[in-house]
């Protein structure tokens, strides 16, 4: 088989080795982005359906309210789940209940330095592993629609500062008992791990790590901001593990919170 033409753009530029074949590697170089498109598939498509059913996310006993719709701010929301008040009437159908975060939280995941990683290889394949030839005849990057808006990422991060509020309350509201005030059950850990985990991916982020220090010239000028600069460093280090684990909570929290309201299970009371 004769080599590809050389365009002059990309891995088959004259500037490159000459190589006919994909990669030379031999080991199973596939199986990473195979599996990233696997486990991002599945949360997308657990997550889809979830925010489109409208039923089994508030258990009013406990209140307990799933992550995916919250806050629950229409008229459509069932008794007791709007912790903020009803800002809009009824939706149709085809809007989630969590609509008016939902958006933001997706621009804050696919926009985050990580993700950006994960689908860059496992979905466009640019390129899908160390030394393996991605397809495209031109890379230009994030200077270009649709690319270019992953620059908004720092603005997507403020947005879920908020919702990380949000659900921090969500988690202290939920500790209610049956017969009224204190409770504390297995919902309540997952809540509260789940929310802990989100706070340390979203404090983990690249734009809170600029946010904090990375327009500091002079660190020893600033000595609280470098404390916070550091700490934040520290968590930066494990963003890609919190960025899969807290995927893995918000269906975990989601789907016991789903089990309980329809009643399925019931909950694991310690308190009241």
């Amino acid at each position: 088989m004769s080599a590809p033409a050389r365009d002059g753009v990309g891995v088959r530029s004259s500037s490159r080795a000459s190589i006919a074949d994909r990669t030379l590697r031999t080991d199973r170089w596939w199986l990473s982005p195979l599996l990233t498109v696997l486990g991002l598939a599945t949360f997308i498509g657990y997550a889809t359906v979830r925010a489109f059913v409208r039923t089994a996310y508030w258990v009013p006993e406990y209140h307990y309210l799933t992550p995916f719709y919250s806050p629950c701010v229409s008229t459509s929301c069932v008794e007791g789940s709007s912790h903020f008040g009803h800002w809009f009437g009824d939706l149709p159908g085809w809007i989630p209940l969590g609509f008016l975060v939902l958006p933001f939280l997706l621009g804050f995941r696919l926009t985050c330095y990580y993700y950006r990683k994960a689908y860059y290889r496992s979905v466009w394949f640019s390129p899908p592993a160390c030394a393996v030839a991605e397809p495209h005849a031109k890379y230009t990057g994030e200077t270009r629609l649709p690319l270019i808006i992953q620059n908004v990422h720092r603005y997507f991060f403020y947005v879920a500062v908020v919702v990380s509020l949000v659900n921090t309350y969500d988690a202290i509201t939920a500790f209610h008992g049956k017969t009224g005030g204190f409770g504390f059950g297995l919902g309540n850990i997952i809540l509260l791990g789940n929310v802990i985990l989100l706070w340390a991916y979203t404090l983990s982020c690249h734009s809170c790590r600029h946010v904090t220090g990375g327009r500091l010239k002079h660190f020893s000028r600033h000595p609280v901001r470098y404390w916070i600069w550091t700490q934040v460093t520290k968590l930066n280090t494990r963003h890609m593990t919190l960025a899969w684990t807290t995927l893995g909570t918000l269906v975990l929290t989601d789907f016991y919170v789903m089990l309980v309201a329809s009643g399925a299970i019931a909950d694991l009371r310690f308190v009241n």
